[in-house]
């Protein structure tokens, strides 16, 4: 007579024996490390959408034909300005991230009149943003009136001028990395250019040239830039001191050169 096994016997071997087309879990070999998975650097990704973006742009274009000869226009004035390639110029086109909440075109050609507002911008780009955060792409640069109302911009917003661009860096770089080396050089050389600087959510950033100010905080809810936010509120200077510093601010030779391989979408002369 066969004896019975005791239960906690005939559990334990249930246990240990795997079911019927049962696939044991992988382990990692010995000395094995865990990766994280790869996720892509795509910091415009939040901002911009489709129909914003290169093949959005390029069926734009298609949609009007004069398009192409007034953004030909646009470029060539940058060009003279030696502030042409200093972004790719069809990116400038961008309007508002919230184009299609709007009902609006996602590029605009800024009105001729506008389009002195943007050089000290981008040579303020060019001199110092660019040289110590790498490129950076405008997410957001003109907006008409109406567009900039619908979107929550301020009533005195100098987008509206094309004076301001919004923008990201290309190269990784954390939001208090990004925010510490823009602050310190623009401290020393903001005032020079009456950059304001200023910082939202994620990597976006604000720079036009319109007034020398700051705004936005840091991940602990500091201030981003106190030193430039103490000298821009130091007691105002002397008109005379003042007309000194409006004629010591930066001026460029005209530059003409060749569509670099950064703007392949750059107008050909």
């Amino acid at each position: 007579m066969r004896r019975a096994l005791p239960s906690s016997l005939l559990l334990l071997l249930l246990l240990a024996t795997p079911a019927a087309g049962q696939v044991p879990f992988p382990t990692s070999p010995p000395g094995a490390t865990w990766q994280a998975p790869y996720v892509p650097w795509q910091p415009a990704a939040p901002y911009v959408t489709a129909g914003q973006d290169e093949p959005g742009y390029r069926r734009w274009i298609a949609a009007r034909p004069f398009r192409s000869a007034h953004i030909g226009q646009f470029h060539r004035y940058l060009d003279g300005a030696g502030v042409a390639f200093v972004v790719p110029t069809w990116q400038l086109l961008r309007t508002a991230s919230d184009w299609q909440r709007c009902g609006a075109e996602p590029f605009d050609v800024p009105p001729l009149a506008e389009w002195a507002n943007v050089v000290q911008t981008l040579r303020y780009l060019r001199d110092y943003v660019i040289p110590v955060v790498g490129p950076v792409e405008p997410v957001s640069a003109y907006r008409n009136p109406l567009l900039n109302r619908c979107a929550g911009g301020a009533a005195n917003s100098v987008h509206q001028h094309l004076s301001a661009i919004d923008l990201v860096p290309l190269r990784p770089i954390s939001r208090d990395g990004l925010m510490r080396q823009l602050c310190a050089i623009h401290a020393l050389e903001g005032p020079r250019y009456n950059v304001g600087l200023g910082f939202y959510s994620k990597l976006r950033f604000h720079v036009d040239s319109w007034k020398f100010r700051t705004w936005g905080r840091n991940n602990s809810g500091a201030l981003a830039c106190p030193r430039s936010y103490e000298v821009a509120h130091r007691p105002t200077a002397s008109p005379v001191a003042a007309a000194a510093a409006q004629a010591a601010q930066p001026q460029s030779q005209p530059v003409l050169s060749g569509p670099p391989a950064s703007d392949p979408l750059a107008p050909r002369p």
